[in-house]
């Protein structure tokens, strides 16, 4: 396959470079909280630790004054984060409990800001979530993964028309964050509508498997390498169930095209990371690829030497899309992958950078038909 690299920057420019070294920010939550007792533990989440809400590293202390307050050393460029009591069921509200808009900071020097919290999202009532799964996708409940040892659930797509045509066989998508892919009542912020959006394309369908992601152990599981942040890495294991069980599985219970050009795997954020890590081990099997706002910085480099030892053996298809608002260095983290696979031959890259782009399930929903029509065209 010839290479070809097609490069798409929407109203953005990479100018200049990153501090080496960072800046400090501290943030002072002021001592007077709504509903928060004498113990309460306080965090910050933000684009800058992958929204974890209740990382060990990012806990705020009290001070003598008996207000609270955290420092992060080596950040820059543009910050999104909200406070959190340890998980997003506590998360920081408006004082009327409405959901809040990220806070945001563009970080040129060591910085500290004072903020209070209005509300918390456990202190009052939510609206009903309701359920807006396609018919078209069904639960698999508790399928066992045993390279990790643990059960999780699928959302499994299949193709409209799918029972009424008995010979017909259709590509398979991997996803991973299942929870976010289909069903607003399972997302936590938002889903991708990927049904909706394939109940009415004119374009092929295909069959989508959307793994769960596991909750507390979704950093565990989604990050390939020991490192400082995350040193339980999982996902070597997690690709191989990927590989060894799952894919058995769907290949042997549904009517799937089996061969490589035929099966694509995606993700974002973490999920990216592990997608791209897993086609990199595996490069038999995926022939395409989706990386949403890859994590690449969590992995400590690591992933760029995978990408040279293993990048020439890809041969596939794949679609990088980062936003330009989604802060620490991830646009120059995903050109850098990109600029690495390019030298590998064989493969099709297609890199889209938006300059209004974020961090969140909104920007991933909206990039999800172009990711699919890059889909469709590579095997045409």
């Amino acid at each position: 396959m010839e290479q070809r690299f097609l490069l798409l920057i929407i109203a953005a420019c990479l100018t200049g470079s990153v501090a080496a070294q960072g800046y400090r920010f501290t943030i002072r939550l002021d001592p007077v909280t709504p509903h928060a007792a004498a113990d309460t533990v306080f965090f910050v989440a933000g684009n800058f630790n992958g929204w974890q809400p209740g990382a060990g590293g990012y806990r705020f202390h009290k001070t003598k004054a008996q207000a609270y307050e955290l420092t992060i050393a080596g950040l820059a460029g543009p910050l999104e984060f909200k406070i959190t009591r340890g998980d997003w069921s506590k998360v920081e509200t408006t004082a009327a409990g409405a959901a809040m808009t990220n806070r945001k900071i563009e970080l040129v020097s060591d910085s500290v800001i004072r903020i209070t919290v209005a509300g918390w999202q456990d202190h009052f009532l939510l609206p009903e979530k309701r359920h807006t799964a396609s018919p078209n996708v069904r639960v698999v409940e508790n399928f066992y993964m045993p390279q990790l040892g643990r059960s999780r659930n699928l959302r499994i797509y299949l193709p409209e028309g799918y029972n009424s045509t008995p010979q017909k066989r259709y590509p398979v998508l991997y996803l991973q964050d299942g929870q976010n892919v289909f069903d607003a009542y399972t997302a936590y912020a938002g889903e991708w509508a990927v049904d909706e959006y394939l109940d009415h394309t004119k374009l092929p369908s295909c069959i989508v498997v959307a793994i769960d992601n596991g909750g507390g152990l979704r950093l565990n599981e989604y990050e390939p390498y020991p490192v400082k942040r995350i040193p339980r890495a999982e996902g070597d294991r997690y690709a191989a169930f990927l590989v060894k069980t799952l894919k058995p599985y769907i290949d042997g219970h549904y009517r799937t095209m089996k061969e490589k050009r035929h099966t694509s795997i995606a993700g974002s954020s973490m999920g990216g990371l592990i997608s791209l890590y897993t086609a990199l081990k595996y490069p038999g099997v995926f022939g395409g690829i989706g990386v949403f706002s890859p994590s690449f910085w969590v992995t400590e480099k690591k992933i760029y030497e995978d990408i040279r030892k293993n990048g020439a053996f890809l041969r596939a298809a794949l679609y990088f899309y980062v936003g330009m608002q989604e802060g620490d260095t991830m646009p120059e983290d995903l050109l850098k992958a990109v600029q690495e696979l390019q030298k590998a031959p064989g493969s099709r890259l297609t890199a889209v950078i938006r300059s209004g782009g974020r961090h969140n399930e909104e920007a991933w929903r909206k990039e999800f038909p172009l990711f699919y029509q890059a889909l469709v065209s590579k095997n045409n």
